[in-house]
């Protein structure tokens, strides 16, 4: 290509490997015996950085945040995604909920009046309705998780602190789903992604979704939102696992449509309110055991909170994430989205007793999905990602005569017929409709040919309903790219307390009767396990001592602790390793005890403080309380 107002030319040669540091000896010779070629260089990537702050944020309340500042291993890897040059740069996204405080100091910049609106008041403003008790904080916790913005010495940074941010107000009035299908449908074509965390009750007995209008705004938005790439849609799984309910119970989270997020907490195990449920893909954290702070946010009256917590707090940390993937590649379809997010997910240290592998060697559990979501994989795996070919859907009415229920039925029923259209399966549904004596006491759970069973509904004890399932559709991820062919089984089976079947009079007859079940299979005709993830790169070191930790990571790399790291966490500082100019090894080095971040080894090199510590801006020093 021609230089623009200049005589230089620049050739590409297939040839010559791309980023290779040697000259091609051959086109070297022949272009320097050429004498129309005054001048020539082969080009070669240059290690450039901006100038100014690190990757760690200098927000006083950055400190805090465990679940993204190294305190925690694994924390969410936030930062590696930062150091990558991903900070939400061009997304937009909006809060479904109960509005924005939009002139919130550490929001403001940040914030987006095209991505906003009140459907409760009928007007533009998002703003939150204030009131003696306060109840109306839950939006602009949620806005800030995600885009609060860093590096102005005011409360921490957001996930995505460079994206923009919009509020809808919807939750503080009449709930209808008019209004469910205008929030959903707000301005397709400019917002990105949709953060919700709400739902129906979380009660343990009710069985409730989407209405007509809110089912097609979600249909609408994954077709045509964003230029036909489709809306992203994140949703909290829900806050009832004190009741023992079941997410497969609520048609927000278990649409395929969303992406349905669970909750940990900082040390692994499982919170009390978390529900489980096959719909579930991925989990963040939402609270910590061992220390008094939560999630750190922005409140409302221009404060900060750190007391931010349940599954509402762990959908808006990944929906900052996916924003960071959509800067990383803004070609990325939502069902794109869903494959990269199950490839970046981890289980780590998530405890549960239900984790099992599936029919492509992925590890996945009820109560977490695929694991905890790494952001420095995601926009990794994001860069690389060709889009997947179109989705397919194949349904096989597996009943045709009514089937009596009793304690225990099981089908079967061969879907030979759709692997000629779905070679890698992506979500499964079953579509039932039955009748039974009391609701909750019915486990419903599906096994695929590959030998992956997933329960798609488990005991509800609170669920005493007598009207089964009418038409209800359950949702599994459990089964995502394995190969549909062969033998599915359902099987559903009474596991209540003998107490409650005892006390139903109507359990003296057949308990119910199962009328219709439909397996519906959503895929792709390509073979996906296949694909290789790219996020499983070469080893990145150089030269390793004889305990095997990393000496020398090159000149791009930092070596820290043995390992190699695209950024410095807190509490050092990047350097290169000895003043030799030959010597272009990178490493971390030690900020001053009284540092949280800095730019050198001495105490008035500081750039941020600890929690509690005062920053002296003139002198660059910390103060303690």
């Amino acid at each position: 290509q021609v230089m623009e107002g200049e005589p230089f030319y620049h050739f590409s040669h297939r040839g010559t490997r791309q980023r290779a540091l040697s000259r091609h000896w051959g086109w070297h010779m022949r272009l320097s015996r050429d004498p129309q070629v005054l001048w020539f260089e082969q080009q070669t990537l240059k290690r450039r950085s901006r100038r100014g702050t690190g990757v760690v944020p200098t927000d006083p309340w950055f400190p805090k945040q465990w679940y993204m500042n190294n305190d925690i291993h694994p924390d969410l890897n936030i930062l590696t995604a930062w150091s990558r040059g991903f900070t939400g740069l061009g997304v937009v996204l909006t809060v479904l909920d109960d509005g924005l405080e939009k002139d919130h100091p550490d929001l403001a910049a940040n914030y987006d009046p095209l991505a906003s609106y009140d459907f409760n008041s009928n007007d533009p403003d998002p703003q939150p309705r204030y009131s003696d008790s306060d109840k109306n904080w839950h939006g602009t916790r949620c806005a800030g998780e995600v885009a609060a913005v860093a590096n102005n010495g005011i409360c921490g940074a957001g996930v995505a602190y460079n994206a923009k941010i919009g509020g809808v107000r919807m939750l503080d009035g009449s709930i209808m789903d008019i209004v469910e299908a205008q929030a959903l449908s707000l301005q397709p074509q400019y917002i990105h992604i949709y953060s919700a965390s709400w739902g129906p009750e979380d009660d343990g007995r009710t069985v409730d979704g989407p209405g007509a209008l809110a089912a097609a705004a979600f249909h609408r938005g994954v077709t045509q939102g964003r230029g036909g790439l489709g809306s992203i849609f994140i949703w909290a799984s829900g806050n009832g696992g004190t009741n023992y309910d079941n997410c497969n119970c609520d048609g927000y989270t278990n649409s395929i449509y969303t992406v349905s997020v669970g909750s940990v907490l900082g040390d692994g195990h499982r919170p009390l309110y978390s529900e489980s449920c096959p719909a579930i893909l991925t989990t963040t954290y939402s609270s910590r055991t061992t220390s008094k702070v939560q999630i750190v946010t922005t409140d409302l009256h221009h404060r900060c909170t750190d007391k931010h917590t349940g599954t509402s707090a762990s959908a808006p940390l990944a929906a900052g994430m996916v924003a960071l993937a959509l800067e990383a590649n803004p070609a990325l379809t939502w069902r794109d989205l869903q494959h990269l997010i199950i490839r970046a997910s981890k289980p780590a240290h998530l405890q549960a007793e239900d984790w099992a592998e599936n029919g492509v060697g992925r590890r996945v559990s009820h109560y977490y999905g695929y694991g905890l979501l790494d952001a420095g994989l995601l926009v990794q795996e994001a860069t690389t990602w060709t889009g997947t070919r179109p989705q397919e859907k194949c349904s096989v009415q597996a009943v045709q005569v009514p089937r009596e229920i009793s304690s225990k039925l099981i089908i079967s029923t061969d879907v030979s017929s759709c692997s000629k259209s779905i070679r890698s399966l992506e979500h499964v549904q079953v579509e039932l409709s039955l009748s039974y004596s009391r609701r909750g006491d019915l486990v419903v759970a599906l096994s695929s040919p590959m030998g992956t069973t997933s329960t798609l509904v488990t005991v509800r004890p609170y669920d005493t309903s007598q009207d089964g399932y009418k038409d209800w559709t359950f949702m599994s991820t459990h089964f995502w790219d394995e190969n549909p062919k062969g033998i599915w089984t359902l099987r559903l089976e009474n596991r209540g307390d003998a107490e409650n079947t005892a006390r139903c009079p109507l359990s003296l007859l057949s308990p119910g009767q199962l009328t219709s079940f439909i397996l519906h299979l959503h895929g792709t005709d390509e073979d996906m396990p296949a694909r290789r993830s790219t996020a499983t790169a070469t080893d990145e070191c150089l030269r390793r001592d004889k305990q095997g930790a990393c000496e020398d990571c090159g000149s791009s790399l930092y070596t820290h602790h043995g390992s190699c790291l695209s950024y410095c966490p807190p509490r050092y500082y990047g350097r290169t390793r000895s003043a030799t100019p030959r010597d272009t090894a990178l490493v971390c080095a030690s900020c001053h005890p009284s540092c949280y971040t800095c730019q050198g080894s001495s105490a008035n090199n500081c750039t941020s403080c600890p929690s509690g510590h005062t920053f002296r801006d003139i002198t660059h020093t910390c103060q303690r309380p």
